[in-house]
């Protein structure tokens, strides 16, 4: 082998590729493990490299209320504009709606399921999210048929809407036909709708039928009222598949698997995390700050054990462990 090829380290990558890379890794080793290698690895993490999709779904449904608002504001932050796909669940009010929205200039796919914004800020901000191409609004049960208007208004790209709601959501509702409505008025260009266990009438659904022609997939489980003629539907909308009103154990989401972006093929973030405090002198205080206080003296890590490369502190030497090559 040639002695004079030239090899380039890892830490000598341009922050793209580096970045590409990282986002082969769980969300837990690009924030515990990948600061903690080198600089320039940390520098890529706080960057916006690694946070053009943002998926903390699964972790927000078992953290403290308050967290997910408080990760999401530094996640985002490090975005700077670049994010293209956020996940979440259990917003809990209208600031930290407003601040996703502030930042969604590159945002095609977007799922807020359980989240607890108002129609009022929805029809304030639903203009900056006129880019989103993919939106799960559902059991956000604060938000009507305003929200929806203002969403088809604004989102004239909207391909897939996911607005299911529990059961227990109807509860003391007569009709949620205005909920169809605004959607049939204003959504024509959607191919994938899902609105389980909503109080809408077959004639509102009709509506939707006629004024989305290029549906493709719809789901009316748990939707008791609707009555639709199979035969008619096959004959008026042949390529559309309509799932209920018949509640179903699964289903086979067959080609929908490739194209919906709320799929079951996320992974999940099944763990929780802290970060240790470094010695650079940065603007990162805050950050460590907040991972301090969420998940400090948990034990989660302790069985973890971290390589610090050399010069990121003393304490690395004293638990005996050797200085990264």
């Amino acid at each position: 082998m040639d002695e004079q090829c030239d090899f380039r380290g890892w830490d000598e990558l341009i922050p793209d590729a580096l970045g590409q890379i990282f986002s082969n890794l769980s969300l837990q080793e690009i924030l515990t493990v990948i600061p903690c290698v080198c600089k320039s690895w940390r520098a890529v993490v706080m960057g916006p490299y690694c946070w053009q999709e943002i998926d903390i779904e699964e972790w927000s449904n078992g953290c403290q209320p308050d967290h997910p608002g408080r990760m999401l504001q530094m996640l985002i932050t490090r975005s700077s504009g670049s994010l293209r796909k956020l996940c979440v669940s259990g917003l809990q009010n209208d600031t930290i709606f407003s601040f996703v929205t502030e930042n969604a200039g590159s945002l095609r796919s977007l799922r807020l399921p359980r989240s607890e914004m108002s129609d009022l800020v929805v029809e304030q901000t639903a203009g900056r999210l006129s880019s989103i191409t993919c939106l799960d609004l559902s059991y956000c049960g604060k938000i009507g048929a305003r929200a929806l208007e203002a969403i088809g208004k604004h989102c004239k790209l909207l391909v897939s809407l996911c607005r299911n709601m529990h059961p227990l959501d109807a509860a003391g509702k007569l009709s949620q036909d205005d909920e169809a409505n605004a959607i049939a008025a204003t959504m024509p260009r959607l191919k994938r709708l899902e609105m389980a266990y909503h109080l809408i009438s077959t004639a509102s659904v009709l509506k939707i039928l006629s004024g989305c022609l290029q549906l493709e997939f719809f789901d009316l489980r748990g939707c008791w009222d609707v009555k639709l003629d199979d035969q008619f539907v096959k004959e008026k909308f042949p390529k559309l598949k309509v799932l209920g009103p018949l509640v179903m154990d699964c289903y086979e989401m067959g080609e929908w698997d490739d194209c919906s972006d709320f799929s079951d093929s996320f992974e999940y973030l099944a763990w929780e995390f802290e970060m240790g405090n470094y010695d650079e002198d940065d603007d990162d205080d805050d950050d460590d700050d907040i991972f301090d206080e969420m998940w400090h003296g948990e034990g989660i890590l302790n069985d973890f054990e971290l390589r610090f490369y050399d010069g990121i502190g003393g304490d690395a030497g004293m638990l005996g462990w050797p200085p990264s090559p």
